[in-house]
């Protein structure tokens, strides 16, 4: 059973994503809040997999929520959602920065949601090929990360390859494709990496390879 929480300060977008939620066999809903700072209160009472956070709320917004469920060693199994109305904006890049998992458009089809709540549940990143590029845009503008240079130097060879591959918005089985490994060592691989680097999830280690130069853009 996927567990839920739901913060939005908005009641009738709350009700909205809880119809369709409270249909799914394998998807409960645990608890509802306004604001960030209620939300993170919920979140350590009830332990949710996944927290779906509007970014942009009275108290405490999205972004600092996200932040102090990252840092709390309590939540570290949490997924953070990122909501927005407004797609690839600041706060939505910020949001990632801060430990979130990914983000949705509130605008999104009902189909769409329900998957990105179980893809959330698995671990992985709600970052397609497509947003991977408008991030590499966004954060190869950005200073590097002091520390993060020497973080990747813990890694193997086949770690930061497949850290590369993650930065270009491909799979644990296309990452396999690639190198010519099979699916689980791919994975494990991905997993070695995030845990050396301390990321949370494949959205982070996207951040990390570009912030370290591991990964440049053509462009570039």
């Amino acid at each position: 059973m996927i567990r839920v929480l739901l913060v939005d300060d908005q009641p009738l977008i709350r009700s909205g994503f809880r119809a369709l939620l409270d249909v799914e066999d394998d998807i409960e809903v645990v608890a509802e809040a306004a604001d960030g700072a209620e939300g993170l209160a919920l979140a350590k009472e009830h332990l949710p997999d996944v927290a779906l956070i509007d970014i942009q709320m009275p108290v405490m917004d999205g972004i600092e929520t996200t932040r102090r469920i990252a840092d709390d060693p309590a939540l570290a199994s949490m997924h953070v959602v990122i909501l927005t109305n407004y797609g690839l904006d600041e706060y939505v890049f910020n949001a990632l920065r801060a430990g979130a998992a990914g983000f949705l458009v509130k605008d999104i089809q009902p189909e769409d949601f329900l998957h990105a709540v179980h893809v959330a549940a698995r671990g992985d990143a709600l970052l397609a090929p497509s947003i991977t590029r408008k991030l590499i845009n966004r954060y190869v503008t950005q200073p590097l990360n002091p520390g993060t240079d020497t973080e990747l130097k813990e890694l193997t060879n086949r770690e930061r390859e497949a850290v590369a591959l993650v930065a270009q918005g491909l799979s644990n089985d296309e990452i396999a494709d690639r190198m010519v490994i099979s699916a689980l060592t791919a994975k494990t691989h991905v997993n070695r990496a995030m845990t050396k680097l301390h990321a949370r999830d494949r959205a982070q280690l996207v951040v990390l390879a570009y912030e370290s130069g591991l990964v440049v853009p053509r462009n570039r």
